[in-house]
Parts: structure tokens; sequence; C-alpha cells
């Protein structure tokens, strides 16, 4: 999960804006295969990032939008999309969620220019912490990137209570975000930006996951019936979608889920 060099330069800093979603990596086998399904869905170009070959950056006209990191198999972790939120401190924030009930799968570790950890919730849901420099022209990140970021989980209230202490949501500090309920689902704002949403549901552990507790990015396309078309067609699956709808959750050749929404 690095931005590379779209990071080096930028004058925001994950201390500026924490407890916001900041990136989205997929963690993934075949880093080829991967690469050709989302340049024929999406439509993103790839360039190569200093970390390695393992290591891409998924760019929309010329905006980085997304990373991919064919690591998989090396640490043990499922092929999926996962949201990297801001910090402070990343060894702060991975000792929260540990003392909190959750897990440390990765890290923290350094990624020039910061400091990275895929940790997971108490409920099982996997997160990713991001310590350092954002991408240059975060803004315009925020903006062509995920249209947001969603957390389907058991308690809604009771995520975001740990989120919160984890992330420093509402917490009155400089920068940080603010966390409304709206029945059964909390949502969250960075400034005037709704950045991501907790919705109730999944209340038994089910073997289906599609509804375990999970994070779900949300990428905005102007053609929902075209991704579901070519997605099928690079062999991808539709996990739910409807003519009328504005939305439908895929899933790529290796099952890492995602959602295509209407711009």
């Amino acid at each position: 999960m690095n931005p590379d060099r779209t990071l080096a330069s930028s004058a925001i800093t994950s201390h500026s804006v924490f407890g916001a979603p900041c990136w989205v990596s997929l963690t993934a086998r075949d880093q080829d295969s991967a690469e050709d399904f989302y340049a024929a869905v999406l439509g993103w170009k790839w360039r190569s990032a200093r970390l390695g070959d393992r290591f891409r950056i998924a760019y929309a006209d010329d905006v980085p939008v997304a990373g991919i990191a064919a690591v998989a198999s090396m640490w043990q972790v499922a092929v999926a999309w996962t949201p990297y939120f801001a910090v402070a401190s990343a060894d702060e924030a991975a000792s929260r969620t540990r003392e909190r009930g959750g897990t440390t799968a990765v890290g923290p570790i350094a990624f020039p220019p910061g400091r990275a950890a895929l940790l997971a919730d108490r409920d099982g849901a996997v997160f990713g912490i991001w310590e350092g420099q954002l991408v240059l022209g975060w803004e315009g990140w925020r903006q062509e990137a995920p249209a947001f970021v969603k957390l389907h989980t058991r308690n809604a209230f009771d995520a975001a209570i740990f989120y919160a202490e984890v992330l420093d949501w509402a917490s009155a500090k400089q920068g940080c975000c603010d966390v409304a309920y709206d029945g059964d689902e909390v949502v969250l704002r960075s400034g005037e930006d709704v950045v991501a949403r907790i919705s109730s549901g999944a209340l038994e552990a089910a073997p289906d996951p599609t509804i375990r507790p999970h994070w779900q990015i949300h990428f905005r396309v102007p053609d929902v019936q075209a991704c579901i078309r070519t997605a099928e067609a690079h062999g991808g699956t539709v996990l739910r979608a409807d003519p009328n709808a504005p939305e439908a959750v895929l899933a790529d050749p290796d099952g890492a889920q995602f959602t295509v929404s209407a711009r």
C-alpha cells in the first residue's frame, strides 16, 4: 500500500485529516490478471511503484486512485479490497486496536514516506491505517477514487465506538472526522464530505463471505450496466445487481469484492 511518488510532494499529511479514508488497496495473488480486469472494467492505467514488482498504482485520468499489492500468498492474507485510514501514529492506532479486541495482520511497517499496518476489528472486518504524507492532490483523490467506503457489520453503533476510539473520530481534535447516527447506519464525514458509512446487519456468523462483517469499497463509474457486462466478459462475477439500481456488487476473477456506483 504505497502511492509511490504521488505521495512524495504532498503537503497534506495524515496528521491533518486523521481518521478519514485516505487510500484503497487490493491484495491480490495474480497481479497481471488483476491489472487486466480492472483496466477493462474501470478504465484504469497502471504504473510501477518503487517498492518493487509486487506493487503497482492505478490511475484514472492521471489521478492516482488505488494500489495493488500482489502479496496475498506471501503475507497469508485474503484477496480483498481494503480501505486505509489516516492516523497520526500507526503504532498507537495498532495498539488501540489490540487493546479493544482487534488484531494485527501486518505491521506497522515502513513504506516511505510513511508507515502502514493491516488490522482487523473485533468482528473480523479488515482495514488498514496510514501514517505519513497523503497522495498528491488528496482532494482530487477523494473526488476520483471511491464514492465512499462502507462497513457491513453486526452492530453499527458498537462498531462506531470501536473505530472512534482507534481512529479518534469525533474527538474534537482539529481535522478529525465527525460521526452522525441515522437509524441503523452511522455516517462519517470529513469536512462536508461523506467519506464512510457503517451499516448494521449480518447478525449471525454466516459462512457466506458476502454478509460477514467487511469493508466494501464503492467506485464511481459512468455506466454501471457496462461495468457488469465487462466484468462478466473478463472472468468476474456479479454478486448483486438490479437493472434499475444505481449500483452493483461485483467480484474480480480472484474473488475480491467491490461495488460500482453511478456517478
